[in-house]
């Protein structure tokens, strides 16, 4: 496969799956457009990996995650409307939507990648594990924690009867 032909087979997904992470649809497009750029310049490397998507998957998230630890990217920029085919919205209100995209913001990038891995992508431990370049362990301490977190806000909020988080 040619990466002209890649590209146009893998980049709608690989933007939704950047959308998710970043929370951004501006922020995504350049994370995207960075990580092709890369993946152009070692297409010889990444057409002969076994999952030449899985591999640029884990290239997208190694730039959001190197991203997220420069100063300038520390700012929460929830997203109004989530693009065309993401997952599909099980809450009834905005209200809710917004809250949860609230919360998903203040998640660690590292826990954030792995509740988008595991939850929107629809990926198991080994292969969270294979794109994050951890182990099957901390894959699970990274989502647990996340989902402790997020259940911990909601339940603050619950409480509290105050809306938009903790």
């Amino acid at each position: 496969m040619t990466f002209d032909e890649f590209l146009a087979a893998r980049l709608p997904a690989l933007l939704r799956y950047a959308v998710m992470l970043t929370g951004d649809p501006h922020l995504a497009e350049d994370v995207v457009q960075e990580t092709m750029v890369r993946a152009h310049a070692e297409w010889g490397r990444v057409s002969r990996a076994d999952l030449p998507d899985r591999y640029v998957k884990r290239m997208v998230t190694n730039t959001y995650l190197g991203w997220r630890r420069r100063a300038w990217f520390h700012r929460s920029v929830p997203v109004a409307e989530l693009p065309e085919q993401a997952i599909p919205d099980p809450a009834e209100s905005s209200v809710v939507r917004q809250e949860l995209w609230a919360r998903l913001g203040k998640l660690p990038a590292r826990q954030r990648a792995a509740i988008v891995l595991r939850y929107y992508e629809d990926l198991d431990d080994a292969s969270i594990a294979e794109i994050l370049g951890c182990s099957l362990s901390t894959v699970r301490s990274l989502v647990f924690r996340a989902i402790e977190e997020l259940r911990r806000t909601t339940d603050s909020v619950m409480s509290t009867g105050r809306k938009g988080g903790a």
